[in-house]
């Protein structure tokens, strides 16, 4: 369906299929808190973002109202961002532990980072019909980065999109089914893909010590282990 990354994101970013999402994208880009006024926001669909050539796939839940559609970047803006971006630095998988705008210099190498659903979703909650209808882009991303092998999803979210996906693409599910937990590893169609779930790096996880700097790194030493 798509030639390749270029197209998709093409399609991506003109996607309007969840009236509720649009909405919010918007309004909330055009009504900023004031720690942001009068900054341009994106407020569009957020597209996948790293290196064509990844072996390692990050999966996210949603872009954040004053963060990636803020800045037009997954990850991007945000307290969640600056920990998954100083996490992969630190892995050897990015250029700089930062990650502020579209231009800011970052490169990741072996890594592609993409959100299950690509709008901004109110309370950071998309319905389970945006979740589905959004799906197609994170199915297109696995056909086109032929080369990933592992697969880190952040947050329970994230891992059950990621097994859906999977399960779809042909490939076989262990049984009994994966459960999701920080650290959670499972082999997925024998010798083709190997998904490790993380707590997702939400204020919510950061804040209270649920995940730990030390947590989030152990995930991405295990992938790099794993290439």
């Amino acid at each position: 369906r798509f030639r390749d990354l270029d197209s998709l994101e093409r399609s991506v970013v003109r996607c309007r299929k969840c009236p509720r999402l649009v909405e919010w994208r918007e309004t909330s880009a055009r009504e900023p808190p004031r720690r942001h006024a009068g900054e341009g926001y994106w407020g569009r669909p957020v597209p996948g973002f790293g290196d064509p050539a990844a072996w390692l796939f990050v999966v996210g839940l949603a872009p954040a109202a004053h963060g990636g559609n803020r800045t037009g970047r997954v990850f991007t803006g945000d307290r969640s961002g600056d920990w998954l971006y100083r996490a992969l630095h630190r892995a050897g998988l990015a250029n700089q532990p930062a990650s502020v705008s579209r231009d800011d210099g970052l490169a990741l190498t072996g890594v592609w980072v993409a959100a299950s659903v690509r709008c901004a979703p109110p309370d950071n909650k998309p319905l389970p019909e945006e979740r589905d209808r959004c799906r197609p882009y994170l199915e297109a991303e696995f056909d086109l980065l032929s080369g990933v092998r592992v697969v880190v999803a952040l947050g329970k979210f994230a891992f059950e999109v990621v097994l859906g996906v999977a399960r779809d693409r042909g490939l076989e599910i262990p049984r009994p089914r994966p459960v999701f937990g920080h650290g959670a590893e499972a082999e997925i169609g024998p010798g083709r893909l190997r998904l490790l779930g993380s707590f997702h790096p939400s204020q919510q996880n950061t804040f209270t010590g649920r995940l730990t700097e030390e947590m989030f790194d152990s995930v991405f030493r295990r992938a790099v282990a794993l290439r």
